[in-house]
Parts: structure tokens; C-alpha cells; sequence
């Protein structure tokens, strides 16, 4: 039962952390991409503050990921693995987002706010879940 409610509060906290993130973290594009019609100006932004408040979300995001995928699977093992998985996604697709931001989304509107998606949320966990949930399944047969 302890384990059920330890998940709930880690999904909870995922969800709190999306619904507080205008007072959490510093996002001067949460605005920019809020905008229906595409239309909003460039935000400023400091490189560094912008960079901190990225990776301090990603840390945050990780460690609740982690936490629901071991109280799922109950696998210190597939725990490392996940966070393998979630570290590399991060490595590859942050730096592409920091280069669509210097470039103020030449690269396109819509596969910069995709990309900034797998940087602010815990898109990862959403993949991680069913593959080992199904790696599970093969283990038990």
C-alpha cells in the first residue's frame, strides 16, 4: 500500500511541478510559446540563468522519474538503466534546444517547441514506462 501512495505523490509532484512552473523556474519562453498565434516577439533571456533553470528542472524531473520507474519495477537495475536513458535523450536534445534559442527558431516553430517539450518535461518516463513494463512481461513468460 506504502508503495502506491509513494507513487501517486511522485506523479502528483510531476504534475505540481508543470502547474507551478511560471513561479518555479526561470522560462522567459513559457510566454512565447503560450501565445496562440505565433505571433509573440523574441523574448530576452540570460544565457546563464536560462541554462541553470533547464537543468535544475531536468534534475527535478529525473529524480520523480526515477522514483516512479523504481516503484513500478522495483529493479535498482532498470532504475539505472532509466536514468541512463533520460540522461542521454537530455545530453542530445538540450544542446539542440540551446542552438534553436541562439537562432530564435529559424529551425521552426513547432519542432523547437517539441524539442523544448523533452527538455522541461518528463516526456522520457512516458517512453521508459511501457518498454520495460513490456521487458517485464517477456521476463515472466
Amino acid at each position: 500500500m506504502l508503495r502506491w501512495i509513494l507513487l501517486l505523490v511522485g506523479i502528483m509532484a510531476l504534475i505540481g511541478i508543470r502547474g507551478l512552473e511560471d513561479q518555479i523556474f526561470y522560462d522567459p519562453f513559457l510566454g512565447y510559446f503560450k501565445s496562440a498565434d505565433h505571433s509573440a516577439v523574441f523574448p530576452d533571456y540570460k544565457w546563464g540563468k536560462l541554462i541553470l533553470g533547464y537543468i535544475f528542472r531536468f534534475f527535478l524531473n529525473a529524480f520523480l522519474s526515477l522514483w516512479i520507474v523504481h516503484l513500478l519495477f522495483q529493479n535498482w537495475k532498470w532504475t539505472k538503466q532509466a536514468f541512463a536513458l533520460i540522461a542521454l535523450i537530455f545530453l542530445i536534445v538540450f544542446p539542440i534546444y540551446l542552438l534553436c534559442i541562439r537562432d530564435h527558431f529559424q529551425f521552426g516553430y513547432l519542432f523547437s517547441f517539441y524539442i523544448r517539450r523533452f527538455v522541461i518535461q518528463p516526456l522520457p518516463l512516458l517512453l521508459i514506462i511501457p518498454i520495460f513494463y513490456y521487458r517485464k512481461r517477456l521476463s515472466v513468460r
